[in-house]
């Protein structure tokens, strides 16, 4: 199974995402146009508005202050003994901060930690558990909060993964860990999940750059998805206004499971049910009724001691996990019959009529020219997988961002998603006995295609794709859509390295972070040739690392393995240039727009900025 175990802990506290936002704007990649202004914080009467509202990020992902809320044994929950209730949840004591990583400027929406390690520690930090997170990206954003805050800080959103390579102590004197540690030994690996919300995007405050996060944690079982449930999906009908992605009724997308052993349906409401203000209480929906056809398997009650409304710690002791016991007709009723969640309030959600799904497992790739990247796409039916279903594919670039020519606050940005020969795949492929669609992707170069001046070599590499799986049965496709469920690809341009590799060869690169990653001008100056020869070892040293360990450069995950060998290549053999390269200057008539008066109007530049360059192309 998953963390939608019987086996499980929830905990919460707070995170921390210190992103960088220079890189937001795909206009700030152009190295020829770049203005030193551009890596100052956001501020009043800009025109573009610098360098948004944290210029000087580094990328670092925390967990902070997270304690274990409540842990279940199969059969109940554990006795308040058990040691496991005064433990935190933490990432690493050892190594730097995790990074969250964009895949790139023009695909903002699937932000991925990377290098980060989870803990389970006693009291006093003594690790009891520690695992490696797999990189997954985040899924399911929408308006979370229904007052109180716009854009990125009433946004909500979930990560989905599996921790590795699993450390355990000698002694464990929690019964439910040793329980935990005996059911991961069949995959060795734990299943986790956690939601976000209530961003802080207030400079000022002590909380900038952090939310509230809370999650579970579950035993992984052999065979199954790593970042997907093989169970019913709930699928939210979108309503007409929003940014990111507002549900009818106010409850979003969410997975459930039934456990036949067990009796039980477990639904997880984590990143489904709305609050009344960013990271704080959930919003009153009333009573909610889950049912299959006319049969109801159970009621969700608002108010009360054990309220979801009612009681404020119920959000962090139970992550939004509901489990309700089913009799032996309730779990006949609900086999093959959709699932709808009802509240008294008149808000609905429900499974397609077909009980049908289909999605990818993994759904962000970064390639390069000549890689064949294999894609796990799993369809099911009512929990099931389905055996023997034709998936379609086909291109889907409508929820990536590009900038528009018009878009008032951000500078005009190349096109995505072309050339499409670059990307070669089937238009259907069949599920296996595992309801496994495979799909391959066949990779060519694509050129230079958001190269801002042909001939030169500034510009974004490579170029963003989107692919969306479909039942190729049209009828299969029995509701709405939900429209994150796509593949996203970062497809890396041709990059031939030289013989002998210059300075003059990869100066346009590091010009490029220099100017998009002011927090490394801590520490050098990356466009400088001097500077970077003094501190040729620990460059050598951090661009040689696998891009999983949190110390790899650069931080964004952006630079093609091919460019990655040839600065290497550099750094192991330093030639210098043999031809000056001043740094390429602004024309005039940009740079006096880039001061104009006008105040900008968008929020402050994150995902929610983002969003709104996605908008404004969908209703071209």
């Amino acid at each position: 199974m998953s963390y939608l175990d019987p086996l499980r802990l929830h905990f919460a506290g707070q995170f921390q995402a210190n992103v960088s936002t220079v890189n937001n704007d795909p206009g700030h990649f152009d190295n020829a146009t770049f203005l030193q202004h551009y890596q100052k914080r956001q501020g009043p009467r800009m025109r573009p508005p610098n360098g948004w509202f944290n210029p000087e990020g580094d990328a670092a992902f925390r967990l902070l202050g997270c304690t274990v809320t409540s842990a279940w044994l199969p059969a109940r929950a554990v006795d308040s003994s058990d040691a496991v209730l005064e433990c935190i949840v933490a990432d690493s004591d050892s190594a730097v901060a995790a990074k969250l990583v964009d895949l790139d400027s023009e695909q903002q929406l699937v932000s991925e930690i990377w290098g980060l390690e989870v803990r389970i520690a006693d009291a006093n930090g003594n690790t009891l558990m520690a695992g490696n997170y797999k990189p997954a990206a985040f899924m399911d954003i929408w308006d979370r909060a229904t007052g109180g805050g716009n854009g990125d800080v009433g946004a909500g959103s979930a990560y989905h993964s599996v921790l590795s390579d699993l450390r355990w102590a000698d002694n464990l004197a929690s019964p439910f860990l040793q329980q935990l540690k005996t059911a991961s030994e069949a995959t060795g690996m734990l299943s986790i999940k956690f939601n976000i919300d209530g961003f802080n995007m207030d400079f000022s405050s002590p909380d900038f750059m952090v939310g509230r996060v809370v999650g579970s944690i579950g035993p992984q079982h052999p065979g199954a998805p790593q970042h997907l449930i093989i169970g019913r999906q709930f699928m939210a009908v979108a309503a007409a206004h929003g940014n990111f992605f507002t549900p009818q009724g106010g409850i979003n997308f969410f997975p459930a499971l039934i456990d036949t052993k067990q009796s039980s349906i477990y639904l997880d409401l984590g990143n489904a049910l709305s609050t009344t203000a960013p990271g704080e209480a959930l919003n009153n929906l009333g009573d909610l009724t889950l049912s299959a056809g006319a049969t109801s398997l159970g009621t969700i009650a608002a108010t009360g001691s054990d309220g979801y409304a009612s009681d404020a710690a119920w959000y962090r002791q139970t992550a939004g996990v509901v489990a309700l016991a089913l009799s032996a007709a309730q779990c006949k009723a609900a086999k093959r019959t959709p699932l709808t969640l009802t509240g008294n309030t008149g808000i609905e959600i429900a499974e397609w009529p077909n009980g049908a799904f289909v999605r990818a497992d993994t759904y962000v790739y970064r390639a390069s020219p000549g890689d064949a990247v294999e894609v796990a796409v799993y369809a099911t039916q009512f929990g099931e997988r389905l055996s023997g279903s034709a998936v379609a594919f086909s291109f889907d670039s409508g929820q990536l961002q590009p900038t528009p020519d018009e878009h008032p606050y951000v500078q005009a940005g190349p096109p995505v998603a072309a050339p499409t020969s670059a990307v070669q795949f089937a238009e259907e492929v069949t599920t296996d006995a595992h309801g496994i669609a495979t799909l391959v992707l066949t990779l060519s170069d694509p050129g230079t295609p958001r190269w801002f001046n042909t001939g030169t070599d500034y510009g974004i590499d490579g170029q963003v794709y989107g692919i969306r799986p479909t039942f190729k049965d049209a009828s299969m496709n029995a509701g709405p859509e939900n429209q994150w469920n796509f593949i996203s690809l970062l497809l890396w341009s041709g990059f031939n390295v030289p013989d002998p590799v210059t300075w003059n060869d990869i100066q346009p690169i590091m010009q490029q972070y220099a100017n998009l990653y002011p927090a490394m001008l801590r520490f050098l100056n990356m466009a400088d040739e001097d500077s970077v020869r003094t501190h040729a070892g620990i460059m050598k040293l951090a661009f040689g690392l696998p891009v999983s360990d949190p110390n790899s450069m650069p931080v964004t995950r952006d630079l093609s393995p091919a460019k990655r060998a040839a600065m290497l290549e550099w750094l192991d053999n330093p030639v210098k240039s043999t031809v000056s390269t001043p740094r390429p200057k602004r024309p005039v008539a940009a740079a006096q727009q880039a001061d104009s008066g006008v105040p900008p109007a968008a929020p402050q530049g994150g995902k929610a900025a983002a969003a709104a360059r996605r908008l404004i192309v969908q209703k071209r």
